[in-house]
């Protein structure tokens, strides 16, 4: 077996209503906080009352799109301005990630591409970052027990990590009932970015038994909760086994990397407008159907190969379940679901060299089972307009 260590979360709180936790946070971390939330303030109302009933002096700082360079320099301008001793995100993945990094900034004052991955020069942080706490209200990323952020650098038209061990948040409260009132379309979108995620942590080359496990678990809950959940929001057993199946995700991509659904989704983030979970859920399909057929034809006896039978036997709920099958499901899920392909958000056929070039330099194609050639790059993401 190969050697490898797991890192998450120091602490996580989770359960309807775990979201009680929240005032317990100042007596440990600190009088001041920075409230990162997204547009609608009130979203993070009982939050900021309950820390504000402990007696902690808080203020807020709102990210209204996917974090980018400039939005993550402010927040951390806003954390030393108001001598925050830690930073609470409440949102989705974008806010979380964009607590997380302005966090690490606000005690890292170089210029942020100092530390950026891919455009900048990736150097670790000298100093150790503010305490972070993660409150999601979407079932997607798993950004609440993982040590990067994404960042946008709209100069370089890419999305980025920003990435240490120091950001993993302290406590992660994963509150499912805060998911209740998403709509079905953000449901379906950062429930298949979950998915994503449990699949390509579960076939990656740097996959252990520890992220296996997880992930079968995690994939089992998506498939019979998502679409149930898209269905009726208000279904808390539902949502509870996704934001269970999210979390899940988020401590194995930490733990075991991603695959080429990322590696795409991080320049074609950068370079469109269009939603991250959105971007993953058009490509899963047929990364999946890629890798699979690349794997028979080039390398039967790889470990990996047996792994896509078991995301098969997984997704389908049926023991006799081929990894065909799971191609078959995929598809359909997406159909089903109605997830616009590529082509919603812009990208045309003349884009795709463009893109597979920046894709194969992305961090997370490396956790990829197998080397995909430009050709099959290119195919993937033609079938995805």
């Amino acid at each position: 077996m190969t050697r490898f260590e797991f890192a998450t979360a120091s602490r996580i709180v989770f359960g309807a209503g775990a979201i009680d936790q929240i005032g317990t946070l100042p007596a440990t971390f600190g009088r001041r906080v920075l409230v990162v939330r997204g547009r609608s303030a009130d979203r993070a109302s009982r939050v900021l009352a309950s820390l504000e009933a402990a007696g902690a002096a808080t203020s807020q700082f709102e990210v209204a799109t996917e974090p980018d360079t400039a939005l993550v320099s402010a927040g951390a301008k806003a954390a030393r301005a108001t001598a925050a001793d830690f930073v609470v995100g409440v949102g989705g993945g974008s806010v979380i990630d964009a607590a997380k990094a302005i966090a690490a900034l606000a005690t890292n004052e170089r210029d942020i591409l100092d530390y950026l991955e891919v455009v900048g020069r990736g150097e670790p942080l000298e100093s150790p970052s503010l305490p972070s706490i993660a409150v999601p209200t979407t079932a997607g990323t798993g950004s609440e027990v993982t040590k990067n952020s994404v960042v946008a650098s709209r100069t370089h038209r890419v999305k980025v990590s920003l990435r240490s061990p120091t950001m993993l948040p302290r406590v992660a409260i994963v509150d499912p009932a805060l998911t209740r009132d998403l709509p079905p379309a953000l449901t379906a979108a950062t429930g298949l970015d979950a998915l994503t995620q449990l699949l390509e942590a579960y076939v990656s080359r740097r996959a252990n038994p520890m992220t296996d496990a997880l992930c079968l678990d995690g994939l089992a809950r998506a498939a019979r909760s998502l679409p149930v959940a898209v269905a009726d929001g208000t279904d808390l057993a539902a949502r509870t086994d996704m934001a269970l199946a999210s979390l899940w995700s988020g401590i194995a991509l930490a733990n075991a990397g991603l695959g080429a659904v990322h590696g795409f989704a991080a320049p074609i983030g950068g370079a469109f407008d269009a939603p991250h979970g959105a971007v993953c859920a058009a490509l899963v399909p047929h990364v999946f159907a890629a890798n699979l057929a690349a794997l028979e034809a080039r390398a039967p006896e790889h470990p990996a190969r047996p792994k896509f039978d078991a995301v098969a036997r997984a997704l389908t709920g049926r023991d006799s379940a081929t990894a065909k099958d799971g191609a078959r499901w995929l598809r359909d899920l997406v159909k089903d679901l109605a997830i616009p392909g590529l082509g919603h958000y812009g990208l045309t056929a003349s884009d795709v060299s463009d893109l597979v070039d920046k894709a194969s330099r992305a961090s997370s194609m490396k956790g990829n089972p197998i080397d995909l050639s430009r050709e099959e790059l290119a195919e993937i993401l033609e079938r995805s307009l």
